[in-house]
């Protein structure tokens, strides 16, 4: 070999071994805490900026530049820092930075607002540190993802707004990450950023579900409405002229509701056959009567726009995120505008469900809560509170000195001592309005609370319970309760609930509840978590969508909130 060509030989291997061993120490480089890394700009310059930053609780860089409610956690990450940089290396986004970016970026098929992430601006930030390096260009960079990162991890793992701001009982100061030590610890040096960031997610399969469903969603919005399908004059039943067949055929299969290989005609001009099938499944879904007549109401539902599906989507998201990340034992929820009940058993399956009657929305709703259920009380008394009682007993009494009795009542002192289940004297009248005495309904099958309640002690002075008029359950809409929860199964709920306490059996429940002592008390040998929910879109395991009328307007309040955008209430 001649001298030039072997000295242009051992000059190429040197090359590769000089490129070899940067790329390695370039990879390594990103492993070493922010302060052993350099960087070409004066590192003093960029702490200096971001103490400022720190101190300050505002970037101006952010869509919502006022970070006032992470102002202590960004200077807890700085802190363990030294205040040096910990999304970049030698002036470059470390592989994670650039993972988070990709996250905040998706955010909106999360549910999440992408503003609040700035998530149409990493690209040009991201551009900035290719053409000018600075140190507050570096500074405000870090910032800006430090925060974003903050942001989104809390928003995706509890919410975006504390529902104790809308006077809910529900807790999630213990479900709170120590943001400054999981972003420290767990992001920043992640292998895989994108698992630990899916780990901050509910686990629950439900809130998986809506996750899938809002993006189907998404990508039907991402196509049209469709056309709008014509208001009615007078309800369409099956076999009538309808001019809007082929508007309703074209939403019904964009919805799923009309299978795409289902044969329908939709010139023709009468409403029939597998239409009619359709607009039966769709009702179902929306909480309409299943009665495959399109009405107003049907017509309604079916031209509402696809953002406002989606808005109620993300508004369940949200409220799946206030959930604790795992119960003690499968829960009890009763979710209010769907008028549904679930009893949960193991890997989260549905056990048992039924129909409910809830607080009127008008005058008596049922408060949203979460407690544990305690005991069991067959052939209860009903205690009857205060306000019922200034606003319809004692009312009742003046009109009638015989009320309490026609009424199975009776009046007793606070100790349970009956004064009377007869006709009341002027005293004992004066006593029920000067509030000394109170009214209690006697157990059997007239009482209010039916045969059975089920109690979870709270300040609400809230249960569940049987009721003496079944015929409510049928009704679609069911919010006709002064704020307890009425059951449909009763028997079956109370069975389930004691089914690991022999010798509860159904029959056994059922003897309880005709011909057992009156106010038999059954403790539960482990309480059950009960949760009284609020979510206007649920998901099915088979992936069905059912979208339920907002009757307490909380999803109207809740959007409210979010639109006035970051710092949210927490």
């Amino acid at each position: 070999m001649r001298l030039s060509a072997r000295r242009g030989y051992l000059g190429l291997v040197v090359l590769c071994l000089w490129v070899f061993v940067c790329g390695c120490n370039s990879q390594t480089a990103s492993t070493l805490p922010a302060q052993q890394q350099s960087t070409s700009v004066d590192a003093g310059a960029v702490s200096a900026r971001l103490r400022e930053i720190a101190a300050s609780g505002k970037l101006a860089d952010l869509h919502w530049p006022h970070f006032s409610d992470y102002r202590l956690h960004f200077q807890h990450i700085y802190d363990a820092s030294n205040f040096a940089p910990v999304w970049l290396h030698d002036g470059k986004p470390t592989p994670q930075a650039m993972a988070v970016i990709q996250a905040l970026e998706a955010s909106q098929q999360k549910g999440l607002n992408p503003d609040d992430y700035d998530a149409s601006r990493w690209s040009e930030r991201l551009q900035a540190l290719n053409t000018s390096v600075t140190p507050d260009t570096l500074a405000r960079f870090d910032a800006a993802l430090t925060v974003g990162a903050m942001r989104y991890i809390s928003d995706l793992h509890i919410g975006r707004v504390n529902p104790r701001h809308f006077n809910f009982g529900i807790d999630i100061e213990q479900n709170k990450y120590d943001l400054p030590q999981f972003v420290s610890t767990k992001v920043v040096p992640a292998i895989n950023v994108q698992a630990v960031l899916d780990g901050v997610e509910p686990p629950y399969n439900g809130y998986k579900h809506t996750e899938d469903a809002l993006h189907r969603y998404q990508q039907l919005a991402a196509q049209g409405d469709g056309p709008i399908v014509p208001d009615v004059t007078k309800t369409i039943a099956p076999g009538d002229t309808y001019p809007g067949v082929s508007q309703l055929t074209q939403r019904l299969r964009l919805f799923g509701d009309l299978h795409p290989d289902t044969v329908v005609d939709a010139n023709a001009p009468t409403y029939s056959g597998a239409l009619v099938e359709g607009v039966k499944t769709f009702q179902s879904r929306h909480g309409l009567a299943v009665t495959g007549k399109v009405d107003k109401a049907t017509i309604r539902q079916i031209n509402t726009p696809l953002a406002t599906r989606i808005r109620q989507l993300q508004d369940a998201l949200e409220r799946w995120r206030w959930l604790p990340p795992q119960f003690p034992q499968p829960p009890v929820v009763a979710n209010i505008p769907e008028f549904i009940l679930r009893a949960f058993g193991p890997n989260q399956k549905v056990a048992l469900e039924m129909n409910v009657v809830v607080g009127k929305a008008l005058r008596t709703q049922t408060p949203i809560f979460a407690k544990d259920m305690k005991y069991i009380v067959f052939r209860p008394y009903w205690n009857v509170p205060t306000s019922i009682l200034r606003a319809e007993i004692i009312p009742g009494i003046t009109k009638d000195r015989s009320y309490i009795s026609k009424k199975n009542f009776e009046v007793t002192d606070f100790s349970g001592k009956v004064i009377t289940d007869g006709a009341v004297g002027d005293d004992v009248l004066a006593q029920l309005r000067a509030g000394k005495l109170t009214v209690r309904q006697k157990p059997g099958p007239k009482n209010s609370l039916g045969l059975v309640k089920f109690l979870f002690p709270n300040e609400y002075s809230v249960y569940l319970h049987s009721t003496p008029a079944p015929q409510l359950f049928s009704q679609s809409r069911r919010d006709f309760s002064h704020g307890c929860v009425r059951v449909e199964k009763p028997a079956e709920l109370a069975a389930y609930l004691l089914r690991n306490q022999p010798p509860w059996t159904l029959d056994k429940v059922q003897e309880a509840m005709q011909s057992g002592p009156d106010n038999q008390q059954v403790n539960l040998t482990t309480p059950v978590p009960v949760l009284i929910l609020y979510v206007t879109a649920v998901v099915e395991e088979d992936g069905s969508v059912h979208f339920f009328n907002d009757i307490y307007g909380y999803d109207q309040k809740l959007e409210e909130v979010l639109a006035k955008g970051q710092p949210y209430p927490g």
